[in-house]
C-alpha cells in the first residue's frame, strides 16, 4: 500500500504544474525564465538529496547502503554521465513544449494533448518489438481517443474555437514526454535512481539554460517574485515524482503504475475549474473518465484473466 501510495502522489504532483505556470504567466514571466527556475531549483534538490544520502550512509555505518551509493558514484565513468544527461534532455523538452501550449490553449486541453503519450508509448513498443498491438491494446486506442474528442471540449465548442498553435504544441509534448519514458529506462539502468534522476535533471537544465541564458540569476528576477514558482515548479516537476516513481513502480510494477499515474489527469482538470476557474463540462468531464477507464482496461483484463485462470486451477 506504501507504494502505491507514493506513485499516486507522484502523479497528483505532475498534475498540478500546469495551474502554477499558468499563474506564473499571468505575472509576466518568459517560458525561459519558468523553465529554468524549474530545473535549477530540480537541481538543487536532487543533488542535495544525493549528499544526504552519502553522508546518511556513512554516519549509520551502514555498510549496504554506503556501498551501494558510493560505489555507483565511483563506478560512473564521464560517459555514463553523458549519456544520463542526453537522456534527461527530452524531459526539458517535454516542459518547453507544455508550458509554451499553455501560452495559446486551456491548461485542461493541455493535459489531454500531453496525456496521449500514453497511447504513443503503446506504438512506440509495437515498433520496437515488431509486434501489432493485440486486440485489448486496440480498444484502449479507441477509448483514448474517444474521451479525448470529448474531453478536449471539441464536441461543446468546435475546432474554430482552438488555437493550432497551441494544439501542436501540446502534441508535440507528449511524443517529447513518450521519448523521455524509452530513453530514461536504458539510460544506465544499473545506476541507483537518486543519482540518475540528479544527472537526467542536471542534462535538462544545461539544455534549457543553453537555449535561454539564465538572465534571471542576474536581473533580480528570481527575488522579485520568480522564486516561489521556480520552487513550486522544482519540487513538483523536476524533483518529488522521479524519486517517488523510483521507489514505487518497482514494487507496484508498470501496469499499476498507469493505473495509479492517471490520477495526473482529473487533478490537472480540477485545479483547471478551480483555481483558474476555465469551464468544464459534464461532456468534458465525461471524457475524462473515459481516458482514465482507457488507461486502466489493460491491467484490469490482465487481472481478470488472472483471476480467472486461479478460479480454474482451484475448481
Amino acid at each position: 500500500m506504501k507504494y502505491r501510495l507514493l506513485v499516486l502522489l507522484g502523479a497528483v504532483c505532475y498534475g498540478i504544474l500546469s495551474t502554477i505556470v499558468t499563474k506564473a504567466y499571468a505575472k509576466g514571466y518568459t517560458l525561459g525564465e519558468i523553465v529554468g527556475s524549474q530545473l535549477l531549483t530540480g537541481f538543487v534538490l536532487a543533488w542535495t538529496l544525493v549528499l544526504f544520502v552519502k553522508w546518511k550512509g556513512r554516519r549509520s555505518g551502514n555498510v549496504k547502503t554506503t556501498s551501494s551509493s558510493t560505489t555507483a558514484a565511483t563506478k560512473l565513468s564521464w560517459r555514463h554521465r553523458v549519456i544520463l544527461m542526453v537522456a534527461g534532455v527530452p524531459t526539458a523538452v517535454t516542459g518547453l513544449l507544455y508550458y509554451q501550449s499553455l501560452r495559446y490553449i486551456p491548461n485542461s486541453l493541455a493535459i489531454l494533448l500531453l496525456f496521449q503519450f500514453t497511447w504513443m508509448g503503446v506504438l512506440i513498443n509495437s515498433v520496437e518489438q515488431r509486434r501489432r498491438p493485440n486486440g485489448i491494446m486496440l480498444i484502449t486506442l479507441i477509448v483514448l481517443f474517444g474521451g479525448t474528442w470529448l474531453a478536449a471540449g471539441i464536441l461543446d465548442q468546435g475546432l474554430s474555437e482552438f488555437n493550432w498553435k497551441g494544439v501542436i504544441f501540446g502534441f508535440m509534448s507528449a511524443i517529447s514526454y513518450s521519448l523521455f519514458i524509452l530513453f530514461s529506462g536504458k539510460a544506465v539502468p544499473s545506476m541507483h535512481p537518486i543519482n540518475r534522476s540528479a544527472w537526467m535533471v542536471t542534462g535538462g537544465m544545461l539544455f534549457v539554460f543553453l537555449l535561454f541564458p539564465p538572465s534571471f540569476l542576474f536581473n533580480h528576477a528570481l527575488l522579485e517574485g520568480l522564486l516561489p514558482f521556480g520552487v513550486l515548479l522544482g519540487l513538483f516537476g523536476a524533483f518529488l515524482p522521479p524519486v517517488l516513481f523510483a521507489v514505487g513502480v518497482p514494487k507496484i510494477g508498470e501496469g499499476l503504475t498507469g493505473i495509479l499515474g492517471a490520477a495526473e489527469l482529473p487533478v490537472a482538470v480540477m485545479l483547471s475549474s478551480i483555481v483558474l476557474h476555465e469551464h468544464v463540462s459534464l461532456l468534458q468531464w465525461a471524457g475524462v473518465l473515459l481516458v482514465l477507464l482507457a488507461v486502466a482496461f489493460p491491467e484490469l483484463m490482465k487481472r481478470t484473466r488472472w483471476a480467472g485462470r486461479v478460479d480454474t486451477v482451484s475448481g
